[in-house]
């Protein structure tokens, strides 16, 4: 004999283990209806990315999760959920990251005041040119106030 077939579609864990069900913020906070203008209600259910969350993430039913769904698409368009937010993360430049500035013609300038400056990097000499520019000096005049 061979292994018993296993269960497709069962909850929990292939061990046997039963996992918790998620409890909907929905069904603790009793919200009947999910209003596009309740915008902090609508927060929880987007990820820091501005996903809508799953199910299986929110432990909504589905048409809870359908009425979310609609609920954070609406306040999109009423521009009060964005539909992307921008993360910023600090990566350290890879190698194609270098080649793509080179080819845009982005180079290291030396500030104004080193004119006629080389700079030199260690893998061969790079010159860059120093760029001037002219100021136009202000004459300043002094008046003495007369005192009465």
């Amino acid at each position: 004999m061979g292994k018993p077939p296993m269960k497709r579609g069962g909850k929990g864990k292939a061990d046997g283990r039963r996992m918790k069900k998620k409890v909907s913020v929905l069904n603790t906070e009793k919200v009947e209806y999910v209003d596009w203008k309740d915008v902090n209600l609508l927060r929880r259910f987007v990820s820091d990315r501005a996903k809508i969350r799953s199910r299986r993430v929110t432990g909504n039913d589905v048409q809870q999760q359908r009425a979310v769904a609609m609920a954070i698409k609406n306040a999109r368009e009423m521009a009060l959920i964005p539909y992307a937010n921008r993360v910023t993360t600090q990566r350290g430049a890879r190698r194609g990251d270098r080649d793509r500035d080179d080819r845009r013609g982005e180079r290291n300038e030396a500030p104004a005041e080193f004119e006629g400056a080389e700079e030199t990097t260690g893998e061969g000499v790079e010159t860059t040119e120093a760029v001037v520019v002219e100021t136009e000096v202000v004459e300043v005049v002094e008046t003495e106030e007369v005192a009465e």
